[in-house]
């Protein structure tokens, strides 16, 4: 398995973003209510494995196909094997950059929580800074382990959601336009 690796802050990493968004968004049109960069690679300044996370948010997960075929003609790959039943999951046409892409109910909680996550790690730098810390600290530790990096992570970030919960409520927060 290959090593994780935690890379410092790639300021290229919102423009990688834009360039996997536009073809979804074109091939998707209004399958895709939202198209948002989620995930570590979309906090400015923050350390990430530095695979581009997606999240395109549908009205439905069931049927499949209104966003499964356009995404599949661009050569992504469904992965059927998933266990998360809360998104639909896929990778990236094969000979490209490693990406993620998450399709999630719009306005469920795991679409919501990816968001307030991100929203949240951008507004307090130093919960961001403590997150990295982390995963640098994981990645050592686990170097070749990928599941039980991600398992370590899970206190931490369910501890900042609950930060980011109260976060929300204090500022009303929402999530703000969509970023494709």
């Amino acid at each position: 398995m290959d090593e994780i690796l935690v890379a410092p802050y790639d300021p290229h990493w919102p423009e990688l973003f834009r360039s996997l968004a536009l073809p979804l968004r074109v091939a998707l049109g209004p399958v895709a209510l939202r198209i948002d960069h989620i995930g570590s690679t979309s906090v400015p300044g923050l350390a990430a494995k530095p695979v581009i996370d997606l999240q395109v948010s549908v009205a439905t997960l069931e049927p499949t196909t209104p966003f499964r075929l356009p995404l599949e003609r661009l050569g992504w790959r469904f992965r059927a094997d998933n266990d998360d039943l809360t998104k639909r999951y896929f990778r990236e046409p094969s000979g490209s950059r490693r990406t993620h892409l998450h399709v999630r109910r719009a306005g469920s909680f795991s679409e919501q929580s990816a968001l307030l996550l991100r929203d949240f790690l951008r507004a307090t730098p130093s919960r961001a800074a403590a997150y990295a810390t982390l995963k640098h600290s994981l990645a050592s530790l686990h170097a070749h382990d990928r599941s039980a990096y991600t398992e370590a992570k899970s206190p931490f970030i369910w501890e900042t959601l609950h930060l980011a919960d109260r976060w929300a409520q204090s500022t009303g927060w929402t999530p703000g336009p969509p970023d494709a």
